[in-house]
Order: C-alpha cells, then sequence, then structure tokens
C-alpha cells in the first residue's frame, strides 16, 4: 500500500489535508467520495501525482460552447430524460469539436456508476465552479435549478469580458499604428533626407543633425532590435508561466495608476459573482471560498484568499477576513460585512459583483476616452516634430537663394 497526500472538504465544507494509505489514486478518490467528501487533490507522498486524467491536446474549454452544452443540458433535464440519455443526445451534436472528447468520456464515466460530478472532474478541463455546483445539485436533488444559476452566472461573467475586451481593442490598434508610424518614418523617410542633404552639402540645423543621427543609426538596427524584441517576448511568456512570475506581475499591476485600481474591482466583481453563485447553490461558505479563490486567474488574489478561508475556518467573520487583506476596496468589505450581519449573503455579493462590473465599465470609458486623444496628440507632435526638422534646411536654402 503506497502513502498520499490528500485534500478535501468535509461535510461541513471544512477543508482538510491528511496522508492515508491506499493500492492507486483513483481508488483513494472512490472511497472518499463515497462517504460524501469532495476530493481536491490526490499525489503520491513525496513525488508527482500519477493521474489518469488527459487535457486531450492541452486544449482549454471554450466557455461559450460549453455554456450553449449547458444549456441543452437542462433543457433535456428539465424535459424528464435521464442525465445519461440527455448525454448521449449531446455527444453527437456538439458545437465544439474539442469537446466532445470530453463529454464522450464523462458519459462513459457516468455508465460506469461514477457521479456526474465526478466524471466532469476527472476530465481535467472543466472549471472547479462548474464542478462544485454540479455536486451541490447532485447531493440536494436540484440539479437543474444548479446548473441554471451557473448558466446564469457564466452569461454575466462572458458579458463582462467581452465588454472588457472590445473597449481595448481600438486603443490597442491604435498604439500599434502609431508604433509603426513612428518607425518608418524615423528607420526610412528620415535616412532618406540624409542622402539628399549630403549629396547638397547643406549646412544643417542642430535639430535636423540630432534627428538623421538617430535615423541613421536606428536604420542599421531596426531588424536587430525586432528579433531582440520578439526574443524578449518570447522569454517574456514562458518566464510569466510561473506560478511566482505570475504573482511579481500582479503586484506590479495593482501598483499601476488608474489601471490598477480598475483589475482589482474587476477581479473583487468576478470572486463575488463565483462566491454568490456557489453559495445560493447551497455550497458552504469555506468550501465555496476556497472554489472562488482557484476561479480567479490571478495566484496573488488567490493566495490572498487562501488566507481568508484559513480565518473563517478558525471563527472569523468573512468581512474581517477580506479586510485583513489589504487588497479588498473598503465599500466591498463594508457591503459583504452588511450582508453577513442581515443573512443575506449570496444577495450582498451579487449587489457587490454588479457595482464593481458597472464601476469597471464606467472607469474603461472614461479612461480610454482620454487615452485615444492623448495618443492621436502624441502623434501629432511626433510628425510635426520630424516634419520640421526635415524641411528647416530646405526652407534655408531657399532663402540664401534669394
Amino acid at each position: 500500500m503506497a502513502e498520499f497526500v490528500l485534500k478535501y472538504a468535509d461535510t461541513r465544507g471544512e477543508v482538510r489535508e491528511q496522508v492515508t494509505q491506499g493500492a492507486t489514486e483513483q481508488e483513494i478518490r472512490d472511497r472518499y467520495t463515497k462517504q460524501g467528501f469532495l476530493v481536491y487533490s490526490v499525489k503520491p507522498k513525496g513525488g508527482f501525482a500519477l493521474t489518469s486524467e488527459i487535457r486531450i491536446g492541452g486544449n482549454k474549454l471554450n466557455l461559450e460552447k460549453f455554456l450553449i452544452f449547458n444549456q441543452q443540458f437542462v433543457t433535456l433535464i428539465r424535459a424528464g430524460l435521464p442525465i445519461l440519455k440527455s448525454l448521449d443526445l449531446l455527444a453527437d451534436r456538439l458545437t465544439d469539436a474539442k469537446l466532445t472528447p470530453h463529454i464522450n468520456a464523462v458519459r462513459e464515466e457516468v455508465k460506469r456508476g461514477v457521479l456526474l460530478s465526478e466524471a466532469f472532474r476527472m476530465q481535467g478541463v472543466f472549471p472547479k465552479i462548474y464542478i462544485t455546483s454540479v455536486m451541490a445539485g447532485e447531493k440536494s436533488g436540484s440539479l437543474v435549478e444548479v446548473l441554471e444559476r451557473y448558466i446564469t452566472y457564466q452569461k454575466l461573467s462572458l458579458s463582462v469580458k467581452k465588454k472588457v475586451i472590445s473597449s481595448l481593442i481600438y486603443p490597442s490598434l491604435l498604439i500599434v499604428i502609431v508604433v509603426l508610424v513612428m518607425v518608418f518614418l524615423v528607420t526610412y523617410v528620415v535616412p532618406s533626407f540624409a542622402s539628399l542633404y549630403e549629396s547638397m552639402n547643406a549646412v544643417l540645423p542642430a535639430i535636423t543633425v540630432y534627428l538623421i543621427a538617430i535615423g541613421t543609426t536606428a536604420k542599421g538596427y531596426v531588424l536587430l532590435g525586432a528579433a531582440a524584441l520578439a526574443g524578449f517576448g518570447v522569454l517574456f511568456y514562458f518566464w510569466s508561466r510561473s506560478e511566482s512570475a505570475q504573482e511579481k506581475i500582479d503586484r506590479v499591476k495593482i501598483k499601476l495608476p488608474v489601471f490598477g485600481s480598475i483589475w482589482i474591482k474587476y477581479q473583487v466583481a468576478q470572486f463575488s459573482r463565483v462566491l454568490s453563485t456557489l453559495l445560493t447553490g447551497g455550497i458552504p461558505l469555506v468550501q465555496g471560498l476556497d472554489t472562488a479563490a482557484d476561479s480567479l486567474g490571478t495566484p496573488l488574489l488567490r493566495k490572498t484568499l487562501e488566507k481568508a478561508g484559513k480565518m473563517v475556518r478558525e471563527g472569523q467573520t468573512l468581512s474581517s477576513s477580506i479586510a485583513a487583506t489589504g487588497i479588498f476596496p473598503p465599500l466591498s468589505v463594508d457591503m459583504i460585512e452588511v450582508g453577513e450581519s442581515t443573512g443575506a449573503l449570496p444577495q450582498m455579493l451579487t449587489s457587490v459583483a454588479e457595482f464593481y462590473e458597472d464601476d469597471v465599465n464606467t472607469q474603461m470609458t472614461a479612461v480610454l476616452a482620454l487615452i485615444e486623444p492623448a495618443i492621436m496628440i502624441f502623434m501629432g507632435i511626433f510628425v510635426a516634430f520630424v516634419l520640421i526638422a526635415l524641411y528647416l534646411p530646405i526652407f534655408s536654402l531657399a532663402d540664401s537663394i534669394h
């Protein structure tokens, strides 16, 4: 019998970690799942986990198409079809080819008698909030209602993400175009004028001399600079994949003027929306906190919420635990405290999410409304500087001829 490190949530929602013995990882998972525990991870003691869970091709889940699957799934179950029959019907009619093998695998596991939530968990690609929601629906006998809450949450989450992304597209394209125009002027136009003035043996003003020196130097290094920039981008990408690097990046994001505040508010809105959905579905607070923390893609906030969850397990309130982190905005802490004192925490968390989603949208609109003209003004000043520096000698020559 081998020893494994087991992390699970007990029937009261408290997350525990212990060393247990078993023949295989799957045997331990099955044993604790049958006892009513939610198993988070099973790893060999002192080694790496040996697991049969495979992310096919390393593909990530397309949340929009997964949302469509859940809408169809709920419709079939509500119509009275058994879960297995619903999976059979949907497996061959999915709009996402990458999702098909995972749903087929879920169907096969359910045929073998595995719980639906456990079957989804075994695939290793489905969101933890979804798996936890399904588990809550199975235990409470209200799977349809829980899935409908998840669908509502996912629709709102995707809507907010789309708004943020769409608002960033235009200024991003504008910045790229401005940079390309600047590179073209400095590395092509300026050296062309340099050749012209050299052939004319013209006496150049200091501003033109400096600009030509920059342009001719940049022309010789433009390809090397592009290669270095691409290399730096690749190195940064691989470096940023580690959790420690992501945490450092998060700390930089927080300190950014204006954008740091927007980023924090967006994360608070996401966290509040997830936790509200889980609590409404009957998930205990401690277990919901753990799942909500994992749903955030930011290691810094995930570790912060793990500390808050530990304080809640020790008997402190959620609001005081979150306030102790020093990251959450004071208003969100106050609203959560009111929700706890009135017994309406899920509803208040929804209000927090809605408030900060609207606030993020308003601040993004205001900031981008200022950034776009600022970029255009900067571009205008740069182009005017280049034109004046390049054409000033021509004006001087014209005056000397007269």
